[in-house]
């Protein structure tokens, strides 16, 4: 379930990247809020609806700087954005007072929501890059490969096997992708397909690691959040191979 959930916000993601900057927000912003409502249960802890709301608002605000800022400095506010939300979630546990049950974990593992999920920025940043003009071609490389190392992670086969695997099998996806649907650089597009293709893995890692099931909201946080983080690893990428 986690598989498809990735599946079809990659989807969303690169297909709304073909429409407009506008949809390509729009499509970032939903799965955001999707992915902060169900960290905190990802994580089992206490505080749930705080710490959601302060994982979604520093993603958003990174968002729609993303969205209003030039190319160039499209992520300058990112590590604002990042900064508050952690702020917001040692303010929640101060505010929750001693004594109070997984304040560590809640503190730590909302603060790596907070990064993970606003880094999903980063799609939008791409979508103003030059590369992308027109085509969203590098967008397109992103999800293929994604696509594959999502596939590669269905394997039943043990983590020494499938991850560098499903590393591999997405590098070799980013270039064919690239002779065969747009003009990007094949060694630009492995780069990107196997740094992708390892985020995917050790998403696969977090969830077969889990001795506990998963409810609805956490499935679907675990799902959607490797992909919010491509996005701006992505964008790195794009700007250090090919702008």
């Amino acid at each position: 379930m986690a598989a498809l959930v990735a599946a079809v916000a990659l989807i969303a993601v690169v297909g709304a990247s073909y429409v407009s900057l506008t949809v390509s927000a729009v499509a970032v912003v939903v799965l955001i809020l999707v992915a902060a409502i169900g960290w905190p249960h990802l994580l089992g802890v206490p505080a749930r609806k705080s710490q959601s709301a302060a994982i979604a608002l520093s993603a958003l605000a990174a968002t729609a700087a993303a969205y209003f800022s030039p190319s160039g400095a499209a992520l300058t506010w990112l590590p604002v954005a990042v900064a508050l939300g952690v702020g917001a979630i040692f303010l929640i546990q101060l505010l929750r007072g001693t004594g109070q049950s997984h304040r560590l974990e809640s503190t730590l593992g909302a603060s790596s929501g907070v990064l993970l999920i606003a880094l999903g920025a980063g799609w939008v940043a791409a979508e103003n890059l030059g590369v992308n003009a027109g085509s969203s071609g590098v967008t397109l490389v992103t999800g293929i490969s994604v696509l594959i190392a999502i596939a590669t992670a269905l394997l039943p086969w043990p983590d020494r096997m499938v991850g560098p695997l499903g590393v591999v099998l997405a590098a070799l996806a980013g270039p064919l992708c690239a002779l065969i649907f747009t003009d990007v650089e094949g060694l630009a597009a492995a780069i990107i397909g196997a740094v992708c293709g390892a985020v995917v893995m050790a998403g696969r890692r977090l969830v077969i690691s889990r001795e506990t099931p998963l409810n609805p909201a956490a499935v679907l946080a675990v799902g959607v959040a490797p992909i919010l983080g491509i996005g701006s690893l992505a964008y790195f990428l794009e700007r250090l191979l090919l702008s």
